[in-house]
C-alpha cells in the first residue's frame, strides 16, 4: 500500500523466529522501535539474533557440525516534507568469521492525487570475510543495489506494483569452507574434495509484480510474481499466491502458497571430472538447479484495548511456514549407489515466527 504521505505510528516490535531443516536449526530473538521526533521525523532502531547449527549434507559430507551466532543491528531515520519520503539506514551484521556493513539511502513520493507512488532506492555493502582456525586468511566484498519500484491504486478494491532491483557484486564471493568433489581413482573412495572458486563480479537483476483485491467482506487476495537473472546463467522465478479472511472483528487468518524454481550456475556441477577441471568450480546446492514450494499459515490478533496505548491497537501475530526443497542436479554424498550415482537431495524446513506489535 502506498503511504508515502504520512509517518508510520510509532511501535515496538518483539519477534521470535525459528528455522530447522536439513540439518540446519536456527533460531532467536529480534526488537525493533519505531519513534516519532516530531511530525516529518522518525527514528527506528533494530536488532536481530541469530543462533546457528548446522549439521546440513554439504557440512558432514567433508567437515564437523558447528555452531555460532549472527549479531544484527541496524538504525535509520525518516524525513516527510510534503508527500515526500526519505530514509537513511544504517546496518551491521556480526559473525565470529564475517562482518558486514552497508547502508541505503530511499526516497519515495505520492503523486497523481496519491493514487501512485513513485519509489527509488541505493545501497552500498561492505563485508569482511575470515576462516575460522587460520589467522591470515581475510578477503572482501563489496555489493551495490539500486532499486525503483511503481505502487498504483488501480480502482476502490484493486492495487498493484511494480519493483526493480540491479545489484552489482565485486570482490570474493564464495563461502572459504565449501569445497567441490571431484573424481580421483588414485584413492578408496574414489573422490577427492578441494575448495571452491568463483568469479570476482556478479551482476543480477529481479523485476517484482504484486497485486492486492479487496473483497467486500474485509478480506483480501494476493499475489506476487518475480523473475530473477544473474551473469552466472542463474534464471529464476517465483510466483505467491495468499488469501486473507477476518474471523469475527479480532482475528485475521491468512493462507498462502509459493513456488519457486531456479536453474544452475554456468560453473556448478555436483561432480567434476578431476582435479582443477575449469577455472570456476562450486558445488553449493543454492547454485544448483532445484524447486521448492512453501505452505504457510499464519493467524493475528488485535489485542485488547486494555492491552494497547491510547486510540491505538496492538496485535500478536504467529506464522508458520513449510517449505519442500527438491533438488535436481545435487547429490547426497552421504547416501548409498556410488560416486556420482547417489539420489538426489531433497529435504523440508519449518519456518516459525512468532511477534508482538505494541502501538502507541
Amino acid at each position: 500500500m502506498a503511504q508515502a504521505a504520512v509517518l508510520d505510528p510509532d511501535r515496538a516490535d518483539v519477534l521470535y523466529h525459528s528455522y530447522e531443516g536439513g540439518g540446519m536449526t536456527i533460531d532467536g530473538p529480534s526488537v525493533m522501535l519505531r519513534k516519532k521526533a516530531s511530525e516529518s521525523v522518525a527514528i527506528t532502531a533494530y536488532y536481530y539474533l541469530d543462533s546457528i547449527s548446522s549439521a546440513s549434507v554439504d557440512v558432514i559430507s567433508t567437515a564437523s557440525p558447528y555452531t555460532e551466532k549472527r549479531h544484527e543491528g541496524q538504525v535509520g531515520v525518516e524525513y516527510l516534507h510534503d508527500k515526500t519520503l526519505m530514509s537513511l539506514n544504517l546496518r551491521q551484521s556480526n559473525e565470529d568469521d564475517y562482518l558486514a556493513q552497508s547502508f541505503s539511502i530511499n526516497v519515495s513520493q505520492d503523486t497523481f492525487g496519491d493514487l501512485t507512488n513513485l519509489n527509488l532506492g541505493l545501497s552500498y555493502g561492505d563485508n569482511e570475510i575470515k576462516r575460522n582456525g587460520d589467522d591470515i586468511f581475510e578477503e572482501q566484498s563489496e555489493q551495490y543495489r539500486i532499486r525503483a519500484g511503481i505502487n498504483q491504486i488501480l480502482t476502490r478494491n484493486f492495487t498493484a506494483s511494480l519493483n526493480l532491483e540491479a545489484i552489482a557484486d565485486s570482490g570474493y564471493l564464495n563461502n572459504p569452507y565449501r569445497t567441490v568433489r571431484y573424481v580421483d581413482n588414485s584413492i578408496p573412495s574414489g573422490v577427492g574434495y578441494q575448495a571452491e572458486v568463483y568469479p570476482e563480479t556478479r551482476n543480477s537483476f529481479a523485476a517484482k509484480l504484486s497485486a492486492s483485491y479487496f473483497l467486500p467482506y474485509r478480506a483480501a487476495l494476493f499475489f506476487h510474481y518475480r523473475h530473477f537473472n544473474d551473469s552466472w546463467e542463474i534464471t529464476a522465478s517465483d510466483v505467491e499466491v495468499g488469501y486473507r479472511h477476518p474471523l469475527g472483528d479480532s482475528l485475521e487468518l491468512e493462507l498462502k502458497v509459493r513456488y519457486y524454481q531456479q536453474t544452475q550456475a554456468e560453473f556448478y556441477s555436483d561432480l567434476f571430472p578431476y582435479r582443477d577441471a575449469q577455472n570456476y568450480m562450486a558445488r553449493d546446492k543454492e547454485l544448483s538447479d532445484f524447486s521448492d514450494v512453501t505452505y504457510g499459515l499464519g493467524i493475528t490478533y488485535l489485542l485488547p484495548a486494555s492491552m494497547s496505548f491510547a486510540d491505538t491497537r496492538s496485535e500478536a501475530s504467529l506464522q508458520w511456514d513449510y517449505i519442500d526443497f527438491q533438488y535436481n542436479n545435487f547429490r547426497n554424498p552421504n547416501a548409498e549407489g556410488g560416486v556420482g550415482n547417489e539420489p538426489f537431495y531433497g529435504f523440508s524446513a519449518n519456518v516459525i515466527r512468532a511477534f508482538v506489535s505494541v502501538y502507541f
